[in-house]
């Protein structure tokens, strides 16, 4: 693929998860978190989006949200289970994106907050219609989807480059 290939990125926050006496990488979903998980494998199918890869962090909140959701989608892609997107900064995600394949040209990544919500919030330089107003009001709750595009390569990926298309949240905010 060339540098001026369009490419889309998903950025999606765990379901909402329980808090039993565990460490905060060992939360399970909470009965909530199982019912929103496939919903937004539902909401990643309506997309159309084919994704050629997932990083998926290693927590076990974001792994549950993936095997619920990614049973709704037609297209499973290639998983990643990746340690450094827990807890990690949007310059830490920006750096991770970074090392993607430009063969890979449509990207999930399943993750947390706050760096979630401050990577779509960063990438968007531009909006389409209300996405980043909606995005801005209602914040990045749990099993929140932002979908962002850009042109060039992983490598470029940077602060701004991006247009937010699309902001989806269970709730329907």
């Amino acid at each position: 693929m060339s540098a001026d290939t369009p490419r889309r990125i998903a950025l999606l926050r765990h379901a909402k998860a329980d808090w039993p006496e565990v460490s905060d990488h060992d939360r399970p979903l909470a009965e909530r978190g199982r019912k929103d998980a496939p919903a937004v494998g539902l909401k990643l199918a309506e997309t159309g989006i084919a994704f050629d890869l997932a990083l998926c962090s290693t927590a076990a909140r974001t792994r549950e949200t993936w095997k619920l959701a990614v049973q709704e989608m037609p297209h499973r892609p290639k998983t990643h289970y990746e340690e450094r997107i827990y807890d990690a900064s949007p310059g830490e995600l920006i750096a991770l994106l970074n090392e993607t394949s430009d063969e890979v040209r449509d990207l999930l990544v399943i993750g947390h907050n706050p760096g979630m919500h401050a990577l779509a919030d960063a990438l968007s330089g531009r909006a389409e219609g209300d996405t980043l107003a909606r995005m801005t009001r209602t914040g990045f709750p749990t099993a929140a989807l932002a979908v962002v595009s850009f042109t060039g390569s992983w490598k470029s990926l940077e602060h701004g480059v991006g247009t937010l298309l699309d902001y989806w949240t269970p709730k329907g905010h």
